[in-house]
C-alpha cells in the first residue's frame, strides 16, 4: 500500500530538524564572524534568534561543538576546492611549474568561492582569519584541513625554484598566508586610507591582483638570495 502524500506546506520532523540546525548556524556565524569565538555565547546565539538557550544544547553540547558545526559545515567545501585546483595544476603542466601558476592553483579558487557565494561564506572567511591568526580555541584546525595542502603547495614551488632554501619557501608562504587572512577579516580600513577608492570587500580586486604580487616576492627573494650567494 502507498503511503499517503505529504499535506502541502507540512513538514517533516527531519525537515523542521534541519531548518533550525541550519538556522542556529547561520546565526552563530554571523556573530563568530562579528565577534570571535570567545566574545560569543550560546545566550548570545539564542537572544539573536528569540529562542530559548536550551533548544541549541539540544542540538550542539556547548559552545566548542557549536563552533565545530559552524566551521565544520564549510571547511570541507574549501579543502576540497583548493585540492581541486592543484589537482588541475598539476595534471595540466607536470614538471613546467611555475612560482604564479602554483599560487594561483592555491588561492584563485578559494577567492570565487567569496566572489560567488552569499554572506555566510564572507562570515566563514573572517572566521578563518581568526582562526589562522591568533592562538587559542580553534587554531589546531589549520593543522588538520590545511596544513597537508600548504605542504603540497610548497612542494610544488620546490620545483619550480629547485635551488632555493626551503626556509625561504617556507617564510614567503607565511607571509602570503598572512595578506590572506587580513583581506578575509574585511576590516574595511583599506577603505578608509584610499578614500573608498579601494573596497575591503571587493574580492574580484584582491582576485585580479593578489596572486601577480605574491609571486613577485616569492620570485624577488629567491634573485636576490641567488646574487647574493655569487
Amino acid at each position: 500500500m502507498a503511503a499517503a502524500p505529504k499535506p502541502a506546506g507540512r513538514r517533516t520532523r527531519a525537515e523542521q530538524r534541519a531548518s533550525t540546525v541550519k538556522l542556529i548556524l547561520d546565526t552563530s556565524e554571523e556573530l563568530f564572524a562579528q565577534l570571535g569565538y570567545f566574545g560569543v555565547t550560546i545566550k548570545d546565539v539564542a537572544d539573536r534568534m528569540g529562542i530559548h538557550p536550551a533548544l541549541i544544547h539540544y542540538y550542539f553540547d556547548g559552545k566548542p561543538a557549536l563552533f565545530d558545526a559552524v566551521f565544520q559545515r564549510r571547511v570541507d567545501y574549501a579543502v576540497t576546492t583548493r585540492t581541486a585546483g592543484l589537482d588541475a595544476y598539476e595534471a595540466e603542466c607536470g614538471d613546467q611549474v611555475t612560482v604564479e601558476g602554483a599560487l594561483r592553483a592555491y588561492y584563485d579558487g578559494a577567492f570565487d568561492v567569496y566572489i560567488n557565494g552569499d554572506e555566510g561564506w564572507r562570515n566563514f572567511g573572517r572566521i578563518f582569519a581568526q582562526v589562522n591568526n591568533a592562538p587559542g580555541y580553534g587554531a589546531e584546525k589549520m593543522d588538520t584541513y590545511f596544513d597537508p595542502l600548504v605542504l603540497r603547495l610548497i612542494g610544488l614551488l620546490q620545483k619550480a625554484l629547485p635551488d632555493a632554501q626551503a626556509e625561504d619557501l617556507f617564510w614567503s608562504f607565511q607571509f602570503t598566508s598572512g595578506a590572506y587572512s587580513l583581506i578575509l577579516s574585511r576590516t574595511g580600513r583599506i577603505d578608509r586610507l584610499s578614500g573608498n577608492l579601494c573596497a575591503s570587500d571587493d574580492f574580484e580586486a584582491v582576485r585580479e591582483r593578489f596572486v601577480t604580487f605574491m609571486a613577485g616576492g616569492f620570485d624577488a627573494l629567491y634573485r636576490h638570495r641567488k646574487a647574493a650567494a655569487s
